[in-house]
């Protein structure tokens, strides 16, 4: 019945009993009965229509006796009148009592379906007395359909341990708290975080439970994931064969903070500048965590044995932490390179590393640096550039076996002019009267046709001799010149004409002599037999220019009949010749060569229009060592 209806209800009552009251003739407390108006005046649950419903008993019941006995007291009449005036009283204060509890009651009740958690009571046999919105929505079960049901039947609850012992604990403390599963309507299983509470009455005696759920379902599968996770990562941190380093750059981050650069570039050049700031950063960068691998690597047997710092790892002469300083400083996620760790027996082992640096919400206690041993790979390359080594001085002296015909002929005409300065200076003192001024003319071109026959066989010792590399400070022009007098016998059988073009001021190139040498005198040897068997001018033209700031160039072109599209791409491959009698070596020693000194070689072959060999190579920088 809705508001309405009780109060249509509560009036019909009031004027029946009041009719009654004054047609009757029966003598008894009819008035009394207007408890039943304030009653159902109450079912409204308006404090408004119990003050109504009372007021309106009360003034009925006087008007009722007025009508009947008038206004003089009757003795038996009067005191029904009473009677039924302080039923209706009674009645109406015990209503609006039970009415303010009630929407006590009801403002708990909705605030306790406000609450995310699901909430339910159940009293001491186990039967649900409240039922929340919340374990409706979640459970599937209505308020209807849950109330008076036992809470373990309906729910089909799981426990992780004995339930007697859970009840113990409950009665002894009053409180539990544990995890729990529960089945809803939809069959589904859901895991929850319970807490239970006893509920006392007046007289301390336990009515119910009250028990609060919160559904921890999601929670414990994204824990169950992250454990997983964990075990996982360690698993790969254990195992993997790559050295692992975890470490800590919280302080390395503050300390940055106070050197207060804005830039990158900024705090580059002043960490280069301060090498004491480096220091101190490398001892303030702490490891936490290596795995198995990085203890092989440095010789530890376990982690408890391991250094605490950076510092200790790294090598004093290490040039790769400030780097990584400015690269963690700038934001970078990623910095790589390489240097040398020590061992704990004080070894130094030659590691390439890359860094991982975390995101602002990982914090800087995670920063991941994977570490490869290249000792290996270092002997490998030191054996690459001994046999190239090895090689190349084959080449050479293959390149002079050629040549054998004009370092005779250079050699020769040093020698011949001696002896024909001897026997001048013979006959000037032989005569009558010697001439001794022209005797001392004579006797000085032997001493400077020896010095010179002396200086083609160092050059040519020099360039047979197997030497270690030696950088220094090159003259192009001068390069290209030696060169040339080496091949020079060469070219003339060959009736080629050599013509050599040198820019004024040209910067001086850094490297070995004697391997720039060879690629130059390769190329020329090259470049005549190449046009040995060519009809026509036989013109080589050497250059050799500045084309930038950072470089010099040296371009042969030669009017030979050039090179086909199909061997232009393979020329520089190891083995690669289209010389019946070659060995495929010396244009890939000639690339090695030049990439090894920071510059390189190319080819042109236009249709009809020879070859160009271009060799390349840096100019040092103002401040660069020499």
């Amino acid at each position: 019945m809705n508001t309405t209806a009780f109060r249509i209800a509560a009036a019909l009552l009031a004027l029946c009993i009041f009719l009654f009251d004054i047609l009757s003739p029966l003598e008894g407390a009819v008035a009394v009965l207007y408890v039943l108006v304030v009653l159902l005046a109450a079912a409204t649950g308006r404090r408004g229509d119990i003050l109504a419903a009372a007021a309106a008993g009360l003034t009925l019941t006087v008007a009722a006796y007025v009508d009947t006995h008038g206004p003089h007291l009757a003795g038996a009449p009067t005191l029904r009148a009473l009677v039924s005036l302080a039923a209706t009283g009674i009645a109406t204060v015990l209503a609006l009592k039970n009415q303010a509890a009630t929407a006590t009651l009801a403002a708990q009740a909705r605030l306790l379906n406000l609450s995310h958690d699901m909430i339910f009571v159940r009293d001491i046999l186990g039967q649900i007395t409240f039922w929340n919105r919340a374990a409706e929505e979640t459970y599937g079960w209505s308020v209807a359909e849950a109330t008076g049901r036992i809470a373990d039947d309906l729910l089909e609850t799981r426990y992780a341990r004995p339930r007697g012992e859970i009840d113990r604990v409950l009665h002894e403390t009053g409180r539990w708290d544990g995890t729990l599963e529960h089945r809803t309507k939809a069959g589904e299983w859901i895991t929850v975080e319970s807490r239970w509470a006893l509920q006392h009455d007046a007289q301390g005696r336990v009515v119910g439970v009250f028990e609060t759920n919160t559904d921890v379902t999601e929670r414990k599968a994204a824990h169950a994931a992250l454990v997983h996770s964990e075990r996982r990562y360690r698993r790969m941190f254990d195992a993997s064969r790559i050295g692992v380093v975890q470490e800590d750059w919280s302080a390395a981050r503050a300390a940055l903070a106070t050197i207060d650069l804005a830039d990158g570039a900024s705090l580059s050049s002043h960490l280069a500048s301060h090498p004491d700031v480096v220091a101190r950063m490398r001892r303030l960068t702490k490891i936490i965590d290596v795995n198995p691998a990085f203890l092989a690597m440095i010789g530890a047997g376990s982690s408890s044995q391991f250094h605490q710092t950076v510092d200790d790892v790294l090598c004093e002469t290490d040039q790769t932490f400030g780097p990584a300083l400015a690269a963690f400083a700038r934001g970078d996620s990623f910095h790589e390179g390489e240097t040398e760790i020590v061992r704990t027996d004080g070894r130094r082992v030659p590691v390439i590393f890359a860094i991982t640096f975390p995101t602002v919400d990982d914090g800087d206690g995670n920063v991941l640096v994977f570490v490869v041993d290249i000792t290996e790979r270092r002997q490998a390359q030191d054996a690459v550039l001994q046999a190239q080594a090895e090689l190349a001085h084959a080449a050479r002296v293959a390149t002079l076996g050629e040549l054998t015909a004009s370092i005779a002929h250079e050699v020769n005409q040093p020698l011949m002019a001696v002896v024909t300065n001897g026997e001048a200076a013979l006959r000037w003192l032989r005569r009558d009267q010697p001439d001794l001024q022209e005797v001392d003319s004579a006797i000085g071109r032997v001493v400077s046709e020896g010095r010179r026959a002396s200086e083609i066989v160092k050059r040519i010792r020099a360039f047979l001799t197997k030497t270690p590399t030696r950088s220094s400070a090159l003259d192009v022009a001068a390069l290209i010149e030696e060169a040339a007098q080496l091949v020079q016998r060469e070219l003339a059988r060959a009736e080629v004409e050599l013509r050599i073009e040198v820019a004024t001021e040209l910067p001086p190139v850094i490297g070995d002599r004697i391997q720039l040498q060879q690629v130059v005198v390769n190329l020329i040897v090259n470049a005549g037999q190449a046009m040995a068997e060519h009809d026509g001018r036989r013109l080589l033209t050497i250059t050799a220019s500045q084309p930038s700031d950072a470089c010099v160039e040296i371009a042969l072109q030669d009017t030979g009949p050039g090179i086909s599209p199909q061997n232009l791409e393979r020329l520089f491959d190891p083995f690669f010749t289209t010389k019946p009698d070659g060995m495929g070596m010396g244009l890939a020693i000639c690339r090695t060569t030049a990439e090894a000194h920071g510059g390189k070689l190319s080819v042109e072959s236009p249709p009809g229009g020879g070859a160009t060999f271009r060799l390349t190579l840096p100019v040092p920088q103002h401040g660069a060592p020499e």
